[in-house]
């Protein structure tokens, strides 16, 4: 007997999901230290919910033009960009700061 469609679908997703190691670039721990706990905490939460699917599409997070695997996820009035090295199953978050001056 054939499997059915829905069980099919539970098996791809299962497949798609691949979780991943968070790793925080030295500049970017600190700026994360500094920034109110409120936003620090919901930060750390997204990054986790990224870390366990990474490659599903998630809120308020947009590729970076002109850079591969490279990321920004919003969160408020503060910006993280990340990058995703797929070899080494590492998410490594690189800056975090206020949208203003960030991609300075």
């Amino acid at each position: 007997m054939a499997p059915s469609h829905s069980s099919l679908e539970r098996t791809a997703t299962e497949c798609i999901l691949t979780p991943v190691n968070v790793l925080f670039d030295r500049n970017a721990e600190k700026a994360l230290g500094k920034t109110p706990a409120k936003v620090g905490n919901t930060i750390l939460d997204r990054l986790e919910a990224i870390a366990a699917n990474p490659f599903a599409r998630h809120r308020n997070v947009s590729a970076m033009k002109g850079e591969k695997d490279a990321f920004r996820l919003r969160v408020g009035k503060w910006r993280v960009v990340y990058r995703l090295d797929r070899a080494a199953d590492t998410l490594l978050v690189e800056l975090i700061g206020p949208r203003g001056g960030l991609y300075k």
